[in-house]
């Protein structure tokens, strides 16, 4: 299959069963659903070429009727006969293929299909082209906008020829270039204008309808997948029923059972000898279940009355063990006279099979640990839904939910557990939103279908949902506590198409979470901004580093007691062209969404590891993305860096934050203990800011801790941030480490700090972060200044910015 077949999907959450490519050749299995879904797009595309081609030939009926008197004769009939012909060509195959799409179509066939489709909608394509380029420039305005009208109908069939993209694109692609050879022939300003926006819409068919291929595609696929499944599991079912034991019936002429087996009667819950000489039809009828299934036992009296064979006709019987199905045949015995002797048939107990084509059906839609509808019957309700908004106007909400916490009970508790668990959730959602659609879609994510509802009613039940949620859930013997974030979109205020739709539940969700779980959020159109502008920030923030268009910028850290520089911390700097100096803050948490935070990590090394060697022997401190540290080979990549700079190990700061430490696995550690190793400095970062706990300090033993800046701000007025940084201090000293305060923007701050034997100051007080050309200049201007106090000591210098570390832990 071409590219144009299939296009392609993007990579993600899900979850799907497009062809295996990437992962080399196919197996059976899949080669099968691949065949499979390519007759089903086949015959997709037949049928609808079907309606095209009328509705393509009636247009260039017209369209010469129309233009009888104002275009050539010639190329208007050359024009009407030759798509007629082609659609009569379409009307034909589309009859020849339609018989060879069945289970036995061959993949020569199919590619001779694929093959015809493409050459007829290539050719149809290229003669409509020629109308606008023939007729656009000597038509005044009026007859030019039938053509342009015209045009824009033959693009839009890209979307309704079928799930083969191909089709589409050889389609609508000539249809679009003949408008724009057309265009070039008509006056400026308007040729120009309609060009501009037949580029605009031609693109956005072009895209839409790739996207609503691929989307037919999988639908295709699944069916497939679902067929395939339902197969097995009938050939299993068949398999099973001719294993065991069917019995035997048997009539006189007067329909009476003449010979009643064991078997027979014990179905029944009767004795044998009780069946005897009884009238068949009559016990039928007298234990037949109630509903509709008694009109076959009815086709069945129907039959043996008229005296006519009857096979696989299945009956509902009330029986003492319940409500059991039986398939019958019979067919009617006649002596040599032709005289009628009576019936004789096999019966088979179905109810097992019945049972089990009826548990299929439901767990094809159905969420097997949970009962819930799946995501496929999700899927189903969402378009239902959009439907409706489209239609209607009724407004209606989706709830998009998320267990909070869930992982780590299913981590540490187990997963039956962690099953039990997810059941109790399925019953109290169904308690509170039962009124409504409830999904399970996978792992610990839910959603509900709210029809017909306005915000207040749509918020408190979600809050119901959330409060019901957080309940304990008692759970052997044990009270298992969990929470839930929702995320809630509306329609039409928010989206009136399924993705759309999900994508700004999803979105909500996502705010929910950042605002602390166990809340929910309504969708808001700055979420999706602020989506758009990270995924524009990916890629500007890769293409600037490939471009070495970011900096490092340096500040300094001094010694309290002696006022000597003792080293530089490196900071990321991105001044970004026509937009300026872009935050670290911002750029850091989408490149460690992104995963490409690793790629800066390694640049920073390098970069700072150079740039150190001209400072004459003081440290430069970088910080580690939890990412990088947790990689297998990071203290590789580390000794690589120093060999190749020639930066001696113990010149080399690693700075890591405490997040790091949590969850961590033995890489951490191995990768830590390695640097050590080397002569590698190791800081722990923002100490006292969000777990601290000694058991970091006593697991590993650190050289630096660091004080976070907020213990530094308003030092004065608050002495029990005094007696938190005379602790850390005093920990410091009593396990060797250095303590380094962050943020000291005055005297008054210093003199506390030193009063307290704190280590190093970094700060506002000496300097901002700056280029590594003024580095040197900075050293020399702090030392020569030791003695003197500082220009401005109620506050951080003018030219301050932001100081925000290279690579902060999420």
């Amino acid at each position: 299959m071409s590219a144009l077949d299939t296009p392609s999907r993007k990579a993600g959450k899900a979850r799907s069963g497009f062809a295996t490519a990437g992962r080399g050749a196919p197996g059976p299995e899949d080669a099968r659903l691949r065949h499979e879904t390519r007759v089903a797009m086949l015959g997709e595309t037949l049928q609808l070429a079907k309606y095209s081609a009328v509705t393509q030939a009636a247009v260039a009926l017209a369209l010469a009727y129309m233009f009888r008197d104002i275009a050539p004769h010639g190329y208007m009939a050359g024009l009407a006969t030759a798509v007629t012909l082609l659609c009569a060509a379409t009307l034909t195959a589309a009859r020849r293929y339609r018989h060879a799409l069945g289970a036995a179509a061959t993949e020569r066939a199919i590619r001779r299909g694929f093959a015809a489709s493409k050459l007829l909608a290539l050719v149809l394509g290229l003669s409509w082209a020629s109308m606008p380029a023939v007729l656009l420039p000597g038509m005044d305005n009026a007859y030019r906008v039938i053509v342009v009208a015209v045009c824009a109908g033959l693009v839009s069939d890209a979307y309704v020829v079928g799930p083969i993209f191909g089709v589409a694109v050889l389609l609508a692609a000539p249809v679009v270039a003949g408008l724009f050879v057309g265009l070039l022939g008509c006056e400026a300003p308007v040729g120009d204008y309609i060009a501009v926006l037949l580029a605009v819409y031609a693109t956005f068919v072009f895209f839409s309808a790739r996207r609503m291929c691929g989307l037919s595609y999988q639908r295709l696929w699944d069916r497939a997948v679902v067929q395939q499944q339902s197969e097995t599991i009938g050939l299993l079912l068949k398999d099973f029923e001719e294993g065991t034991s069917d019995w035997l019936w048997e009539t006189d002429a007067a329909g009476r059972l003449h010979h009643s087996r064991r078997r027979f009667a014990a179905l029944l819950g009767r004795d044998a000898a009780d069946l005897r000489d009884l009238d068949v039809m009559a016990v039928l009828r007298a234990i037949a279940a109630e509903g509709a299934a008694r009109g076959d036992i009815e086709a069945v009296i129907a039959a043996v009355q008229a005296r006519l064979p009857f096979r696989d006709l299945t009956v509902s019987l009330a029986t003492t063990e319940g409500t059991r199905w039986w398939t019958l045949n019979g067919k009617p015995a006649f002596d040599r006279q032709g005289a009628f002797l009576g019936y004789r048939g096999v019966g088979s107990d179905v109810t097992a099979s019945r049972a089990a084509q009826a548990r299929i059906a439901f767990l094809a839609g159905h969420d097997a640990l949970t009962g819930l509808p799946n995501r496929t019957n999700f899927q189903e309700a969402l378009e239902e839904i959009c439907r409706e908004i489209r239609s209607s106007e009724r407004r209606s909400a989706l709830f998009y939910l998320d267990l909070d916490g869930f992982k780590v009970v299913n981590d540490t508790r187990g997963h039956l557990v962690g099953d039990r668990l997810l059941k109790e959730v399925a019953a109290r959602l169904l308690d509170v939103c039962g009124l409504h659609g409830v999904f399970r879609l996978g792992g610990d994510e839910f959603a509900v279908v709210v029809r017909d509802t306005g915000r207040a009613e749509a918020e408190a039940l979600a809050s119901r949902a959330v409060a019901a949620l957080r309940r304990p859930y008692p759970i052997d013997e044990t009270r298992l506590e969990i929470g839930v974030s929702v995320g809630i979109a509306y329609g039409p205020d928010d989206a009136i198409d399924p993705s759309s739709l999900l994508m700004r539940a999803d979105l909500a969700l996502y705010a929910a979470k950042a605002d602390g779980k166990g809340c929910w959020r309504t969708f808001d159109p700055a979420l999706e901004e602020k989506v758009q502008r990270h995924r524009q920030l990916d890629v500007d923030m890769r293409a600037a580093l490939a471009a070495d268009e970011m900096e490092l910028h340096y500040q300094p850290l001094v010694d309290m007691r002696s006022g000597r520089v003792t080293g530089f911390e490196a900071l990321l700097r991105w001044n970004k062209p026509g937009q300026g100096w872009v935050s670290p803050g911002e750029v850091i948490p989408v490149a460690e969404g992104t995963g490409f935070v690793v790629e800066i990590g390694r640049w920073a090394l390098r970069r700072a590891c150079t740039d150190a060697l001209a400072w004459d022997g003081l440290r430069v401190a970088v910080n580690i993305s939890s990412i990088h540290l947790r990689m297998p080979g990071f203290h590789e990549e580390v000794a690589a860096v120093l060999r190749e700079t020639g930066l001696r190990p113990d010149l080399l700061e690693v700075e890591i934050t405490e997040s790091v430490l949590l969850d961590h696995g033995v890489e951490v550690l191995d990768n830590l203990n390695s640097l050590r190793a080397l002569g590698v400095r190791i800081a722990l970062d923002d100490f006292g800011t969000g777990y601290s706990s000694l058991s970091y300090l006593t697991e590993f033993p650190f050289d630096k801790v660091k004080v976070d800046r907020s213990f530094v701000r308003d030092l004065q007025g608050r002495p029990e941030k005094v007696a938190v940084v005379e602790a850390i201090a005093r920990m410091g000293r009593a396990l060797s480490m250095n303590v380094t305060v962050e943020g000291v923007e005055t005297r008054q701050q210093l003199d506390v700090l030193r009063e307290k034997r704190c280590d190093v100051a970094q700060g506002f007080l000496y300097s901002p972060a700056r280029p590594a050309s003024e580095v040197m200049a900075l050293i020399g201007r702090i030392e020569g200044t030791v003695k003197a106090a500082p220009a401005d000591e109620s506050g951080p210098a003018q030219d301050a910015r932001p100081i925000l570390s290279l690579v902060r832990a999420s």
